[in-house]
């Protein structure tokens, strides 16, 4: 059988580029109105693909204020609660939502997702994040930010901790005896009565096991520190390779990683996130790509770049080359990432920053066939197992892409017709964990 792409859409709420939101036809409350955000969901779903992926950021104040004066991210819904609503108006497409494992709690996460995969009948899925913003830091009583190497350190113990809390119970626990007035069955019940070097909780969750065992489990670190989590953790890997060549490097990097630690590779799916700009010439799609870099405010463009490299660009000659850029507690995977793009296409300060304020990802453009031929390239080859779609704006780019490049997929037998399963696990090809504490039989 042909190998099959996966699909997730990436809403930030809704899009990721800086300047979304000014796009000619854009919905620019989009990110906080749950109308805009229903219609746009039931269209995924109609396409069939297999979640729809809302990121999360814990601070505002990130960048100087006319910067954020002009961003569209300082209003937006919380994750659990929009997911929730959302799952009332769909039935099959999952809903992954991201939950940091620095300033968060695993008992509340354990019950959110819990929560959220009942009331989805199996769709959740929770993003695992160490938070590498140092503002989120001041939102919860912390003057430093944590270090990145302790981050994961407390991240893993926090994912042993929620995955024991998802299997405090038997899923045959629950007896609903009337007759006898027992309401569930005491020896199918465990209590963690965890205490490690982060985390102290006694358990049990007051949730019945997940519909799916264990929500599916999400990551995107690409350091050391993050590969290696994700190769023993995750079941999806948010991949953030700018080209097929490092793509396949980190693919089969992951995979390996993976099998070192025990676990079988094809149930780690990689899925880099990409822009996509469709058009049904290449033409058209490379003037809709400039028309939208070319709304972006030069304020925004320093303080981004700022963010992504952890050091305050500023004071950085703009039409010189980017300079040595010191280690941070910012995110290593992608400082790294930009400083090699700056140094292998020679691009200043002033032009990076461009770039940077806008997306700075991987992205691709151009019509349906190319950009069709360029997945199943990337899928092909060893590069990833599908892709993490980012939007260039809303409605107008995710509709291009649903009616343009899903019937192009389709022709080539690697995208689904239908869903095969109802949930999040099925659509991915995922098995349902076992329950730690309660084996069958």
């Amino acid at each position: 059988m042909t190998k099959q792409l996966h699909l997730g859409a990436v809403m930030r709420p809704v899009a990721i580029h800086t300047a979304w939101w000014r796009y000619p036809g854009a919905y620019p409350d989009a990110n906080f109105n749950l109308k805009h955000l229903v219609r746009f969901i039931q269209t995924l779903e109609q396409a069939r693909f297999d979640a729809f992926f809302m990121a999360d950021h814990l601070a505002v104040l990130n960048m100087p204020v006319p910067a954020l004066r002009r961003s569209a991210t300082v209003t937006s819904f919380e994750p659990m609660t929009l997911l929730s609503a959302l799952a009332m108006v769909t039935e099959r497409i999952g809903l992954v939502a991201t939950a940091s494992t620095t300033f968060d709690e695993p008992y509340h996460v354990a019950r959110r997702f819990a929560s959220l995969d009942h009331i989805s009948n199996g769709r959740a899925g929770w993003n695992v994040v160490t938070t590498a913003n140092p503002d989120a830091a001041l939102n919860f009583g912390l003057t430093d930010h944590v270090e990145h190497d302790e981050r994961y350190r407390r991240a893993r113990e926090f994912h042993t901790v929620v995955t024991g809390l998802w299997d405090s119970w038997a899923d045959d626990a629950w007896l609903h005896d009337q007759a006898s007035g027992v309401f569930f069955d005491p020896q199918k019940m465990h209590v963690l009565n965890h205490k490690g070097e982060h985390l102290s909780v006694r358990g049990p969750l007051n949730i019945a096991r997940p519909i799916q065992g264990w929500p599916v489990i999400v990551q995107a670190g690409a350091s050391d520190a993050g590969r290696q989590f994700a190769a023993e953790t995750a079941e999806v890997v948010f991949g953030s390779s700018r080209t097929i060549e490092e793509a396949r490097e980190f693919y089969k990097d992951v995979k390996a990683r993976a099998t070192a630690a025990g676990r079988y590779a094809d149930h780690l799916k990689i899925l880099p996130g990409a822009l996509v700009t469709v058009g049904r010439t290449s033409q058209e799609a490379r003037e809709k790509k400039a028309l939208l870099d070319g709304l972006v405010h030069p304020e925004s463009g320093i303080p981004n770049l700022s963010i992504r490299l952890g050091i305050d660009a500023s004071t950085f000659d703009l039409d010189a080359p980017l300079p040595e850029i010191p280690p941070s507690n910012q995110s290593q995977s992608q400082r790294d990432t930009l400083v090699a793009l700056a140094r292998g296409e020679n691009l200043t300060v002033r032009q990076l920053a461009q770039l940077m304020g806008g997306f700075g990802g991987l992205e691709f453009v151009g019509t349906a066939g190319e950009i069709a031929d360029t997945m199943q390239a990337w899928l092909e080859t060893g590069a990833a197992d599908g892709f993490n779609i980012m939007f260039p704006t809303v409605p107008a780019g995710l509709d291009d892409f649903v009616e343009l490049v899903i019937p192009e997929l389709r022709r080539r037998g690697i995208f689904r017709e239908e869903y095969e399963g109802t949930t999040l696990r099925e659509h991915l090809g995922l098995p349902r964990p076992g329950n730690q504490f309660f084996p069958p039989g």
